[in-house]
């Protein structure tokens, strides 16, 4: 292990060859905000704890052309979408032109006042002051944009109707028994979605107006007030009118009155897109360069910057250096600078050195912070307001994930001044194209909203092969396919289940496991007394399936009681085919394939987690997973990623079995390599090898040993974190910082208590002696064999004059289980009373 001082500061990208390797060992940890779902119970939600983890992410994000994205959306938005238009760009920016240039009018708006919100957007003052403005453009611009007709693209799509609406309130959502409080700016809804806050019991309109919001919309809607007061009474609260007429007016009424008020309890299931905003300095005082008299077809010009880095805005727009008083700072400047941190960033830098701070070095003193403080009450709504933008953006895009299934990707876009960056987000990763400024090239903009206008909610990046339907009063979704072997396969899904196992991040697997229901699979299965459950998850696509695994540890039950009634029962499985690769080719992102995903769902029937049990109950089912992980490797079957979470158990008749659950990190031997850009393991449990900085590079061979350390290191976690099958309270349970840190740093610490047990033993978990004692022994062997390596590798690399690694040895597996097998604890815990 390397001391602490050679922490790292940030993991090498995913997917980076290590310096100087000709071939990666084992596959590289890519530490992302994956590690949230896996800890949820340790990190929460909260945006100081996760904000660092979505960090990591934003790091790794691709980047693409503007026009490329632009003619990838309107591909999408075609007549014919699976057919290459590489001339839609083009007729759809000589479109638009009437509309920019305030020439063209509908029945209810016209182009020209388009002009007059971008002439008000320019001037200077504070962010939000700039929302009203932007908003009124947007939605004057889709009133006309919906009366443009381009010859291959498709008409827009009433039943969404999408609208740009603001925000700028709270908005709440549970992941797992932890709520999340973020707070968008601006965001684009259905119609209907955007109308619903703004209604009471009955549908009429609610609630009033401020006079300040009245006198300025009497000033945009001179002559049209009488006509829109008649429209308001009509309302009646449907919110689907098949008219296209009323279903216009009804828009221009929300249009009016709603779009720049703020709703209260938007659900995230609803939002189709975020609008961040910032302005620099010179925004807030100077203004911006104002709309030029007319907009011609011309070529993209870049922007400055083209792209937008993280910590960009605190760069270019440095805080003021502190008063050298800080005593004399009155209350107003401190309320002052903390209601305008602008425009910023994940943390300040510190010491002068550098104005950009990785997320690693984030993570480092929020964990120290989350120490001392075990308070969840603390108020989230205004935190993310202090992040990068891009990192705030990121976690509303975390939150459009969590909230609605199998979702297939996402947009966001972030407004610095004039310049609006699109964001696109799936679970291959994320892509930014570069900056449009939006005053100064309108047409572009304008061909933006003229794709997302004739997209639908599969558009979108919602999974249309989940309907949402709703059962006994509860939300479910419904997924239906004819299987070639037993015809229409129907599976319930409930998602409002309190067991439903949601995902909180950006990118990775995203597993979700929800209880399911089947007629078909039930007729074939008969009856599960515990029940079935879905796993929904992205798997890579250069990776062995977890079904072809699971295949092959089927034959090996066959052969070896070890295994049989060991491993989970695939009732049934379907591979989606839709590659994340393929908007990557599409803007020719370098390496497109590199980490491409698919989605999977697996039924299997219900198991219980190993965290229920406790004593001579843990030891016994946590043995007999151990014991067909083992055979399971010596017959070429390589788990890789032992965790609490896929330890499981059932009852069969008096008598709980054992299960090793979670195959899809796993591999095989006649693999020629890892291949993905996934981490093995998760990171409180993997082996200290594994943790050290050659490890996180892929220089570590990946061997049984590794695996059977995980094991040892699960079982403290539980034995110390646990009572009687329940967690304990906060100030009692040690070691939730190894679920906080980054890998190498997590490795520190878990060196250090390896090396000082008898501070870390038990206080209030309950644990008994001959456990405690068990789990020092297993330490005990864990670094006399270490020692063993790291003095052999002395001997050889002293013998031959070449360094060699401590970790090229591979003991026989049963030969080095048995060093733990034939501990004196070993022996008593196996004893069952």
């Amino acid at each position: 292990m390397p001391p602490a001082g050679e922490i790292e500061s940030t993991p090498p990208r995913a997917n980076a060859s290590a310096p100087g390797a000709g071939k990666i060992e084992s596959t590289p940890n890519s530490r992302g905000a994956s590690v949230i779902s896996e800890n949820i119970g340790v990190l929460g939600v909260k945006v100081r704890k996760v904000g660092p983890w979505i960090q990591r992410d934003i790091e790794q994000v691709k980047e693409c052309k503007a026009d490329a994205m632009l003619q990838a959306l309107l591909q999408r938005a075609s007549s014919a979408p699976k057919t290459k238009q590489p001339e839609l760009l083009q007729k759809c920016l000589k479109a638009v032109l009437p509309v920019c240039n305030g020439q063209f009018s509908t029945a209810l708006v016209k182009s020209s006042d388009i002009q007059t919100a971008l002439n008000e957007y320019v001037c200077p003052g504070v962010e939000n002051h700039f929302y009203s403005p932007f908003i009124r453009a947007t939605n004057i611009a889709l009133a006309c944009l919906e009366e443009i007709e381009v010859d291959g693209m498709r008409a827009p799509v009433p039943a969404v109707d999408m609208i740009c609406q603001q925000n700028d309130m709270p908005m709440h959502q549970m992941h797992q028994t932890r709520k999340s409080i973020r707070k968008p700016d601006l965001v684009i809804l259905p119609l209907n979605s955007a109308c619903v806050p703004f209604q009471d019991k009955k549908g009429s309109k609610k609630g009033k107006q401020s006079g300040r919001q009245k006198s300025k919309q009497k000033d945009r809607q001179k002559n049209d007030e009488k006509d829109d007061e008649k429209n308001d009474e009509k309302d009646d609260g449907k919110n689907n009118e098949n008219d296209d007429g009323q279903r216009q007016t009804r828009r221009k009424a929300h249009m009016d009155t709603s779009a720049t008020a703020k709703p209260q309890n938007l659900p995230w299931k609803d939002v189709l897109a975020c609008i961040e905003f910032k302005r620099k300095t010179a925004g807030r005082t100077k203004g911006i360069k104002e709309p030029p008299s007319s907009y011609t077809l011309t070529d993209y010009v870049p922007t400055k910057p083209e792209y937008l880095p993280i910590d960009h805005l605190r760069t270019a727009d440095p805080a003021p250096a502190p008063p050298q008083t800080p005593a004399t700072q009155t209350a107003s400047d401190t309320a002052s600078a903390a209601q305008s941190p602008g425009l910023t960033a994940a943390q300040p830098s510190r010491g002068g050195s550098s104005s950009k701070r990785k997320a690693t070095d984030t993570l480092e003193s929020a964990a120290k912070k989350s120490k001392g403080n075990h308070d969840d009450k603390d108020a989230d709504a205004d935190a993310d307001a202090d992040l990068d933008v891009t990192v705030q953006t990121g976690l509303y895009a975390a939150e459009m994930f969590a909230a609605n299934l199998a979702v297939n990707y996402l947009l966001n876009i972030i407004v610095v001044d004039d310049v609006a960056w699109i964001w696109y987000y799936d679970r291959q990763g994320i892509i930014q194209c570069s900056g449009i400024n939006f005053i100064q090239d309108l047409p572009r903009f304008m061909v933006l909203l003229y794709a997302l206008q004739r997209f639908d909610l599969h558009d979108w990046g919602r999974n249309k092969d989940f309907l949402p339907i709703e059962v006994e009063g509860k939300s479910c979704h419904e997924f239906r396919i004819n299987d070639e072997k037993l015809g229409e396969v129907d599976l319930l899904l409930h998602t409002s289940h309190d067991e439903r196992v949601t995902h909180y991040g950006l990118q990775g697997r995203a597993t979700n496991v929800v209880p399911v229901t089947s007629e078909a699979l039930t007729k074939k299965y008969g009856k599960f007394e515990d029940g079935m459950v879905a796993k929904i998850f992205w798997g890579e696509a250069s990776r062995t399936s977890e079904p072809e695994i699971l295949k092959k540890v089927e034959e090996i039950a066959k052969r070896h009681a070890t295994v049989q009634g060991h491993v989970p029962e695939l009732l049934w499985h379907h591979t989606f085919t839709n590659p994340t690769s393929a908007i990557r080719e599409a803007l020719d992102v370098p390496e497109p394939t590199t980490g491409s995903r698919v989605l999977y769902i697996l039924v299997f029937r219900k198991l219980f987690p190993i965290t229920r049990l406790h004593g001579k109950e843990l030891f016994d089912v946590w043995r007999q997973c151990i014991l067909c992980h083992v055979t399971l490797w010596k017959e070429g079957v390589y788990h890789r990623d032992v965790s609490p979470g896929n330890l499981m158990w059932y009852w069969k008749g008096d008598k709980r079995i054992g299960v090793l659950n979670d195959y899809d990190l796993s591999s095989l031997a006649d693999d020629p390599g890892p291949r993905g850009n996934e981490r093995t393991g998760t990171v409180p449990f993997m082996a200290l090898d594994l943790l050290t900085k050659d490890g996180q590079q892929g220089k570590v061979k990946h061997v049984y040993r590794h695996d059977l350390e995980s094991f040892m290191w699960v079982f403290t976690w539980i034995c110390l974190r646990y009572k009687n099958g329940v967690p304990l309270s906060r100030g009692l349970r040690p070691l939730d910082e190894w679920a906080t840190l980054g890998a190498v740093a997590c490795g520190v610490e878990k060196y250090h208590f390896q090396g000082h047990m008898t501070a870390s033993a038990p206080f209030g978990s309950g644990i008994d002696e001959v456990t405690w004692d068990f789990i020092v022994d297993c330490f005990l062997v864990l670094k006399r064999d270490a020692d063993e390596r790291y003095y052999l590798c002395l001997k050889r690399s002293s013998s031959s004059g070449e360094g060699q690694q401590p970790n090229t040895h591979d003991p026989d597996p049963d030969a080095f289980l048995s060093r733990f097998t034939n501990l004196e604890g070993w022996t008593k815990l196996g004893k069952l009373e």
